[in-house]
């Protein structure tokens, strides 16, 4: 065995700091302007308004960490920044970052008074309700809803492809934010009809986003709450990292109000970065039950074998987990 060193530690416990370059590049739309116009460095601290005490050391630390690229001494994109960093494409992804770095950032500076206390420290902490201020301002409503896109494109792209949706004609997504999951199932199967359910005020951005893909005529927004009202009833319900933001009971709840919604043979999705059953491997679950610690009353992430417990109890059958991408799965259960 190796001698232990301390080089993990120190790059965990300082993780910060490269997380914060990236986030400040983000919130700066460095890689949006480079993918307009590389430049060198006197250039692109120009146009983006650094000083030039730290724009350098700024650029180049971007640089070491592979998300630009420096060529005679022009500054370019990466692939992966190009593709995925610039705000002027469809692939944007950033959405969640620019939440991280305006929200999160700053709450998850008192995770320990959350490990403490069992109390949430984001807008709440001060008696706000997060979603009643988010949802109360339709520009942070927006940044808000195409984060959860960002955060979601991925595994909503593989449930398109992965669950044998020819045997289905509807489908309901309860949750569904700007609608990103029920896009990409309706572009990948054509012959499928389908309702975003959220908060009314999302229609707006719901049905925009829909028209943009062309995809007005095969889906619908209806309005309502998830907890008060009757989902429509359709073949397959999905809910697309939902269930982690409510506690065990609002979790079974919804996980009955999906079976009621459904005939018999009919579907629920869920998905979410399911924790493996020994709670040892998938770390960014585990830290995504530690972020509903800190932005919710009594959410929590789960393992599959939790999540088919509760499936089981409500009534659903041949449950089963499916890994999507990255740390996200979906639990699978049949009426």
């Amino acid at each position: 065995m190796e001698n232990p060193t301390p080089d993990r530690i120190f790059q965990t416990g300082l993780a910060f700091w490269p997380s914060k370059v990236l986030l400040s590049a983000v919130e700066m739309e460095v890689f949006t302007e480079l993918a307009k116009h590389p430049g060198d460095v006197a250039t692109v601290q120009g146009r983006l308004g650094l000083h030039p005490r730290g724009g350098r050391d700024f650029l180049d630390t971007l640089v070491a960490l592979g998300f630009l690229v420096r060529e005679g001494g022009v500054y370019r994109n990466t692939p992966e920044t190009e593709l995925f960093l610039d705000k002027n494409k469809p692939s944007y992804i950033g959405g969640i970052l620019e939440m991280a770095n305006s929200r999160l950032f700053k709450f998850w500076g008192s995770l320990t008074e959350a490990l403490r206390t069992g109390l949430r420290q984001n807008e709440g902490k001060h008696g706000e309700d997060m979603f009643a201020t988010l949802y109360a301002d339709p520009a942070r409503l927006k940044e808000f809803l195409r984060a959860m896109s960002g955060v979601s494109r991925g595994a909503n792209l593989a449930i398109a492809r992965q669950f044998p949706w020819a045997q289905y004609n509807s489908f309901v997504d309860a949750g569904t934010a700007q609608g990103d999951l029920a896009v990409q199932v309706a572009l990948a199967q054509p012959h499928l009809r389908g309702i975003g359910f959220d908060l009314p005020e999302v229609a707006p951005i719901f049905e925009e986003y829909a028209a943009q893909l062309g995809l007005a005529d095969r889906l619908s927004f209806q309005g309502g709450s998830f907890f008060t009202e009757d989902l429509p009833k359709v073949d397959v319900v999905m809910m697309g990292h939902i269930l982690h933001d409510w506690d065990l009971e609002q979790k079974k709840l919804l996980l009955r109000r999906a079976y009621d919604a459904v005939p018999e043979g009919g579907a629920v999705i869920v998905y979410d970065s399911i924790i493996d059953d020994d709670r040892s491997q998938n770390a960014f679950g585990l830290m995504m039950s530690l972020n509903m610690l800190v932005e919710t009353d009594g959410g929590f992430d789960y393992s599959g074998a939790d999540c088919k417990g509760w499936m089981e109890e409500v009534g659903f059958k041949d449950i089963r987990v499916e890994h999507l991408v990255g740390p996200d799965s979906m639990v699978v259960g049949i009426k």
